[in-house]
């Protein structure tokens, strides 16, 4: 098998602080792999500023120019969101023909001692490794137990997805290729990978702290990712739906069957203003959230039938 060339694939938006260390911690792991014939000389690092306000892009244009060939990237003319940003890396850097990518967060908290390991998963034959967190030591109380919680859902909803995967992972260009055919404009790369089929292999690693700054995923940008992630493969909740108004259609015609009954039985029916309160509101709010369901696979059909660009590219530095 010949040498790969890996392109290293970096989403980045008001990484100021941390992206030139990042670049260079990563030309020093390059550098080590290439003398161990790991990887070639035309390997680099693609970075995709994804519409920050500060000076990544700036700091990345000066890697660019200081280490001439090893570090490339494209500016989006504005924040189109992580999985677009990941998905414009792969695409994007294919135009220089590397032979594997790795996707890996700007902030370095995903080992990025494990390369080697990830490339030495893809020269036995894996096209596809996923790298898996061996713990959420460093996640705090409410995000540690939220993604908890979500891998479950996914699950129980039948998703299938690797507990603990971000978005640390390996792929070979055939796998970029065949993700060409997927026109989808919200991908949920995480489940989409699982869907193509290759051979695919794990690797381990534990997350380090942040080399500075602080994270840009918030509780609005993790439940969105969640969202997109469950409409984009599942149509169980529409069926919760359609259960649920059969349940209730069921245990409404039973309480109507019963007031006839007291009706013509003549029996005294006590006026109950709490129960009635009660009732309504619990199936308001049942119909509430059906009907938002209900509109969040719309809205997901809204955005697929206008086929915008996933994204727009403003600047590249080649």
């Amino acid at each position: 098998m010949r040498i790969p060339v890996l392109a290293i694939i970096i989403p980045c938006r008001d990484e100021e602080e941390s992206i030139e260390h990042t670049l260079k911690r990563l030309l020093e792991v390059f550098y080590e792999l290439k003398n161990n014939n790991k990887i070639s000389d035309k390997s680099f690092i693609f970075c995709i500023d994804d519409g920050s306000n500060d000076n990544t892009w700036d700091l990345i244009k000066k890697c660019n120019k200081e280490f001439q060939g090893s570090v490339k990237g494209i500016k989006f003319s504005r924040n189109f969101g992580n999985q677009r940003a990941i998905l414009a890396g792969l695409f994007e850097s294919s135009k220089y023909n590397p032979d594997c990518y790795i996707s890996l967060d700007a902030d370095l908290q995903q080992d990025e001692n494990k390369i080697a390991e990830f490339l030495e998963k893809y020269e036995n034959g894996a096209k596809i490794v996923f790298g898996i967190r061996n713990d959420r030591k460093t996640d705090g109380f409410f995000k540690k137990n939220s993604a908890l919680a979500f891998y479950k859902l996914m699950n129980i909803l039948g998703v299938n997805l690797k507990k603990n995967h971000s978005d640390y992972r390996l792929v070979s260009s055939e796998v970029v290729d065949t993700l060409r055919n997927f026109p989808e404009t919200n991908m949920f790369l995480r489940g989409i990978f699982n869907e193509l089929g290759f051979k695919k292999d794990y690797v381990y690693f534990d997350v380090k702290e942040r080399y500075a700054g602080k994270t840009k995923y918030n509780f609005f940008s993790l439940f969105s990712l969640a969202i997109n992630g469950i409409t984009s493969f599942s149509i169980v909740p529409l069926r919760f739906v359609t259960i649920l108004g059969f349940i209730m259609s069921i245990a409404s015609f039973a309480v109507g069957v019963s007031a006839v009954i007291d009706k013509l039985w003549g029996n005294s029916i006590v006026p109950g203003w709490t129960t009635i309160v009660v009732a309504l509101g619990f199936i308001g709010g049942i119909q509430i959230l059906c009907v938002g369901i209900i509109g969040e696979y719309l809205g997901q059909l809204f955005q697929e039938v206008k086929s915008r660009p996933r994204y727009i590219i403003e600047e590249t530095a080649n």
